[in-house]
C-alpha cells in the first residue's frame, strides 16, 4: 500500500506480496523509499525480498518496524532474508539500507510526520498515524480493539489504537471476521467488520476503509458483511471497502 506525500520519495505500508508489483512502477528518479512494517508475520513481509528497489545501487531505503524484547528489527528481518528461507541476505542488498525500530515518539519521513504505537495483536505489532499538510491517515492492520476493553466501544481512551486513530481523516483498519467467526477466534488479533466501524466511530474518524478481509469470504459474503457494518456505523461515518488498485485522495 503506497502513500504519496512527497514527489521525490515513496512511502509504503507493509510488505506483503503486493509490494513486488509496486516495486515495478517506482519512478526511476525517486531518491528515497520508506517502508513502515506493522509487524513481522510472514504475510506482511513475504514480498520484501522481491521488491526491486532494494537491488538499486545508491537508492536510500528506510525500513521501520517493531523490535521485540529479545531481538532487534535487523536480527528479526535477517531470519527471513537469509538462507534457507531466502537466497539473498539482508546485508547483501544493493541499496543504501537503513533500519529503524519504532518507538513512541513521532518521526519524520519526506512530506509527513509519523507516529507509531503498539496495538492488540499477537507479537510486537504497531499501527501508524501519518500526518501531512493538516490531514491524517491512520493505518492499523492486524488489530483486535475489543480485546482488553472493559466496555467496548464506550471506553475509547482505554482502547488499543485510540491514540493513533483519534479524529483521523481516514482510518484503514482490519476487518477480517463476522461475529460468529470472532467468537471462535478471540485473541487471534483481528477484528470483525462491525467492531471496526464501532472503533472508528468511537475515535471520531471521518472515513474508515475496511481491509484485511478473510480470504474465505467471497464477494457476496463480503457485501453482506459490509451492509451489516454500515448499519452499525454512526450516520456521520463514511464506510468504504478496500479493493485492489483503489486510489484515495485525502
Amino acid at each position: 500500500m503506497q502513500v504519496e506525500a512527497d514527489d521525490s520519495s515513496v512511502l509504503i505500508l507493509d510488505a506483503g506480496t503486493g509490494i513486488r508489483r509496486l516495486g515495478t512502477v517506482v519512478p526511476p528518479d525517486v531518491e528515497r523509499v520508506d517502508i513502515l512494517l506493522t509487524h513481522l508475520h510472514v504475510d506482511h513481509i513475504q514480498g520484501l525480498g522481491f521488491f526491486a528497489p532494494l537491488r538499486q545501487p545508491g537508492l536510500e531505503v528506510h525500513i521501520w518496524g517493531p523490535g521485540s524484547t529479545t531481538m532487534g528489527l535487523q536480527a528479526r528481518l535477517t531470519r527471513y532474508l537469509s538462507p534457507p528461507l531466502f537466497p539473498v541476505r539482508l546485508v547483501d542488498l544493493d541499496c543504501d539500507l537503513y533500519l529503524h525500530e519504532t518507538g513512541f515518539e513521532p518521526f519524520e519521513v519526506p512530506g509527513a510526520t509519523v507516529t507509531a504505537d503498539r496495538v492488540c495483536h499477537a507479537g510486537p505489532t504497531v499501527g501508524y498515524r501519518i500526518e501531512s499538510d493538516g490531514r491524517v491517515l491512520t493505518y492499523i492492520s492486524d488489530h483486535e480493539p475489543r480485546l482488553g476493553s472493559h466496555d467496548f466501544p464506550n471506553d475509547p481512551e482505554w482502547m488499543s489504537g485510540y491514540r493513533l486513530a483519534h479524529r483521523a481523516d481516514v482510518l484503514i483498519h482490519d476487518a477480517q471476521y463476522n461475529e460468529v467467526e470472532y467468537q471462535e477466534r478471540k485473541g487471534w488479533g483481528h477484528s470483525t467488520l462491525v467492531d471496526a466501524v464501532r472503533f472508528a466511530t468511537a475515535c471520531e474518524v471521518e472515513s474508515v476503509v475496511l481491509f484485511h478481509h478473510d480470504p474465505a469470504h467471497d464477494d457476496e459474503t463480503l457485501d453482506h458483511l459490509v451492509d451489516e457494518a454500515r448499519a452499525a456505523a454512526s450516520p456521520d461515518l463514511d464506510v468504504q471497502v478496500a479493493h485492489e488498485d483503489d486510489v484515495l485522495s485525502i
